[in-house]
């Protein structure tokens, strides 16, 4: 008794912490499990199990799946066709919930939300959206699609498989049940998953958080202004959309101050609606993150450049130079050191002059000592300046990278590959993901940099330590006595029995994972169908999907976690939204489930 004490504390001191410190999730859950390895509540492997688990090493791997469509601009095209630049967040909600819940009915929802982390956080800058209002329902829209389908979730393939484990055995006392099919789940799945895309659409807005505010005007002003031009390529996807749709309207970073066409520089009228050509010019005013967006824009490229340049602009990085009183070209108009020299190997992106951006050509700005630049560069460029003679500082800007958009289609295929070999069995998910991140690395959509960057250790730390908790909470007898506790409750009222093992499955999903959750109320549930002499199988559709609707804690389901830290969630965020969420699947759930599968059949 005394480690179900123990426990109950441990699990309050890391809900505690979660919800009123700002500590780092993971070091709350690393401690979490330290104490109860210290107390020895569970055997040491069990209690480490999570970190030689086949699921947190697959999404490991799916992060730098994620990585190597993004780099290549993979994700970036996709997007732009199926969500284009939505005008508010709920034109996003519309065009990312619904096909996000289509797409994890019959595939793994990791990689799909793995893969839209990024998609949105760049629609957030692009388009001035609250990445706060999206990440969240990205993640419930994930897991409410998962209902719709037999295969939408691990948990209803482990319960399916119980169902099928438990008729083989037999028995006199075995209540009427029968195997589940594909879309047995889909009566109660859709209707539930439906309910919850237009809670979230709808009532979510007032309970989702929202990001901390812009700048003001005045804090805005202080802000460095660079001049940034910048030139349609021939095959860009920009050819033919509008300034509004190419997303070059209306963004915080930077405002369009001037567009010319043609040889002959012909000036058009700056509107929303001005289609876009190739060959066409363009001079922005933006401040460091604003240019670093447009200089990685897919489709522009540096007014003053070379013609050798786009094969390996992927390759490039962009600097940010201050001219030294010892630079040669001091006293040079701009345009006449481009036409002197094209074999420079620095192609020029932006200019700045005190802290408002040019009102005049690049080309036409005489350069003086102190002027601050911003130049894409190979890497030569740093050896050559290493002494520091033409430019008195050099500074590479972090998170800067042209994608290698020659690739996109490599890495798409690759990507394919990987989710219909899982969907067809013909080989696990784990293996899937390490091959295909393995093809993503020797075909070069990614580097091994980029795929160390980009896996999210911390997230894995998190579900790790919290797959060690879980085993803790059953060796101590804590998940028995809640059990117990659960079938006193449900009593001789069916309807109120589903409703009791409906909140039994949303209880232990916050304590617990979520296949463990429906592993533990699968016997449960059996118990209380077999004393009540009606069939299980309404109890079986409601495990499912109450343990598959994980909405309460971010800690219950691996897609909650791969939101928390991108969406800088606190953990009462989850909380705020997801239990009135979780009440309305509930009485969905609870409502139907009896309807299509009758207590008495």
């Amino acid at each position: 008794m005394l480690e179900i004490y123990l426990v109950i504390a441990i699990l309050a001191l890391t809900f505690g912490l979660l919800i009123f410190t700002k500590l780092p999730p993971a070091a709350i859950f690393i401690g979490a499990l330290t104490l109860t390895i210290t107390f020895n509540i569970a055997p040491l492997e069990d209690s480490l199990k999570g970190f030689n688990n086949p699921g947190v090493l697959t999404i490991g791997a799916l992060f730098m799946i994620a990585a190597g469509m993004y780099s290549t601009g993979a994700i970036s095209i996709l997007s732009e066709k199926l969500i284009g630049r939505p005008a508010s967040v709920l034109s996003a909600q519309l065009k990312i919930l619904p096909n996000i819940a289509f797409g994890s009915a019959f595939l793994n929802n990791t990689p799909l939300v793995a893969m839209m982390i990024p998609v949105i956080r760049d629609l957030s800058k692009s388009c001035g959206l609250d990445a706060k209002k999206i990440f969240i329902p990205l993640s419930y829209a994930s897991i409410l699609g998962g209902t719709c389908t037999l295969i939408g979730t691990a948990t209803n393939l482990v319960i399916a498989g119980l169902v099928n484990e438990t008729l083989k055995r037999g028995g006199p006392d075995l209540p009427h049940m029968v195997p589940v099919g594909m879309f047995d789940l889909s009566w109660v799945g859709v209707p539930v998953t439906l309910v919850g895309l237009i809670f979230l659409m709808t009532v979510g807005k007032w309970l989702l958080p929202s990001s901390p505010q812009a700048l003001t005007i005045e804090g805005q002003s202080l802000r460095r202004m660079f001049r940034v031009e910048l030139a349609v390529e021939d095959n860009s996807p920009l050819i033919g959309k509008s300034l509004d749709d190419a997303g070059l309207m209306n963004n915080e970073g930077f405002s369009l101050i001037c567009l010319h066409r043609g040889p002959a520089g012909e000036r058009l009228e700056i509107s929303p609606q001005t289609v876009l050509a190739a060959g066409d010019s363009m001079g922005f005013s933006a401040d460091i993150a604003g240019a670093k967006t447009l200089w990685a824009t897919i489709g522009f490229k540096p007014l003053y450049s070379t013609s050798d340049q786009k094969a390996d602009r992927h390759r490039h990085h962009l600097v940010e130079v201050v001219v030294s009183r010892r630079n040669n070209m001091i006293g040079q108009q701009i345009g006449e050191v481009i036409s002197e020299d094209l074999n420079l190997k620095v192609w020029l992106v932006g200019f700045a002059r005190g802290e408002a951006a040019m009102h005049y050509p690049l080309r036409d700005a005489v350069i003086q000592a102190g002027d601050i630049a911003l130049l894409e560069v190979q890497d030569t460029f740093f050896y050559r300046n290493r002494n520091e003679i033409e430019f008195s500082m050099t500074k590479k800007l972090q998170g800067a990278r042209i994608q290698r958009t020659d690739k996109a289609m490599v890495a798409s295929a690759i990507t394919m590959a990987m989710v219909f070999s899982v969907a067809f069995g013909f080989m696990s998910m784990l293996n899937a993901s390490l091959l295909a991140a393995g093809a993503m690395l020797l075909t070069g959509c990614m580097n091994l940099h980029d795929a160390g960057r980009s896996v999210d250790f911390a997230t894995l730390m998190v579900i790790a330590a919290a797959m060690g908790l879980e085993s803790a909470v059953t060796a101590s007898g804590l998940s028995a006595q809640i059990g117990n506790f659960l079938g006193m409750l449900g009593g001789d009222n069916a309807y109120l029995a589903l409703a009791v093992v409906f909140l039994g499955c949303i209880l232990m999903d916050a304590m617990v994972t979520n296949v463990a959750s429906a592993v533990f109320m699968f016997p449960i549930s059996m118990t209380i169908a077999s004393s009540l002499g009606v069939s299980f199988m309404p109890f079986v559709v409601t495990v499912m999907v109450g343990a598959s609707c994980s909405f309460i804690s971010p800690v219950s389901y691996q897609t909650n976690l791969m939101v928390y830290g991108p969406g800088e969630y606190k953990f009462g965020d989850f909380i705020k939204i997801g239990v009135p969420l979780s009440i309305l699947v509930g009485v969905v759930t609870i409502f139907l489930t009896p309807i299509f599968f009758p207590f008495n059949p």
